[in-house]
């Protein structure tokens, strides 16, 4: 059983095209170059991998803590004031595109993370986003699973994992998250 598991964790790992790996890394060096911010949302699991790859993002790409240039990047799963607050007053359904009401700017990136695809607040505040990407020039970036629900169209760039096994998808995501920040560590020396 063991093994059958991992086979289909190697198997939709590899359905994932090496081009769409290329440009998460390059969107995440021009947002890095460009100093803009980089904001992650995501649900359940999905909410662990933001927070993950927001704490590697901002320490695990550095070589030097004393000097090194930083990624300015949030993780918008994290803040349960806010989530609580929102979710109370405006539904839950808004606590991601309330936030980023507050913090998004112009050339800023968001990375949203759903293994369906279909996770309302996700896809209201892609939308929000989009409503204001004419003017803005802001980017999304999509990471799915399953037949990439609503979310793989709705946003710029993607990655799509093929499998219906919401554990598998959301450990290729982590595994190809791990794999970005490799890249990067090298890359920003």
């Amino acid at each position: 059983m063991y093994l059958t598991y991992i086979q289909k964790v190697l198997s939709a790992l590899n359905s994932v095209p090496s081009q769409d790996i290329n440009r998460f890394i390059a969107t995440l060096l021009h947002h890095y170059t460009f100093e803009n911010n980089i904001f992650i949302i995501g649900n359940g699991g999905s909410a662990a991998n933001a927070s993950h790859f927001c704490e590697d993002l901002s320490i695990g790409t550095l070589s030097d803590f004393k000097q090194q240039k930083r990624f300015r990047v949030y993780s918008l799963t994290d803040n349960s004031p806010a989530i609580t607050a929102w979710g109370n007053d405006d539904g839950y359904d808004n606590i991601f595109k309330n936030q980023l009401q507050n913090l998004i700017q112009a050339n800023d990136l968001l990375i949203a993370i759903s293994g369906s695809g279909n996770s309302k607040n996700i896809l209201n505040a892609v939308d929000y986003v989009n409503g204001r990407n004419i003017e803005q020039n802001i980017n999304t970036f999509s990471f799915t699973g399953f037949d990439g629900g609503l979310l793989k169209n709705k946003t710029r760039y993607g990655i799509h994992v093929v499998s219906d096994n919401m554990g598998i998808v959301e450990s290729v995501h982590d595994i190809i998250f791990h794999y970005v920040i490799s890249v990067l560590k090298e890359k920003i020396k």
